[in-house]
């Protein structure tokens, strides 16, 4: 019993770590400029549609973390 409430406190304030740095990441996401505007981003605009996928901006994002779990992650 003991061990489970400690491993549900350990969760939540591991969640609560990255749901800080996501926010912490959208508050500065608007300061760079090329994030979003990548040369491999598809945006296709019509008349009353505009559609945008950041394919390039999602693949970089992922390089990144994938960096970052490797680096942190070990034990």
């Amino acid at each position: 019993m003991v061990d489970s409430i400690q491993y549900i406190g350990r969760f939540l304030i591991i969640l609560g770590i990255i749901v800080a740095a996501v926010g912490a990441l959208l508050l500065i996401s608007g300061k760079i400029p090329w994030l979003g505007r990548l040369p491999g981003d598809i945006t296709i605009q019509k008349k009353n549609f505009t559609f945008y996928f950041p394919l390039a901006t999602s693949i970089l994002i992922s390089l990144i973390l994938t960096l970052f779990f490797y680096l942190f992650g070990r034990r």
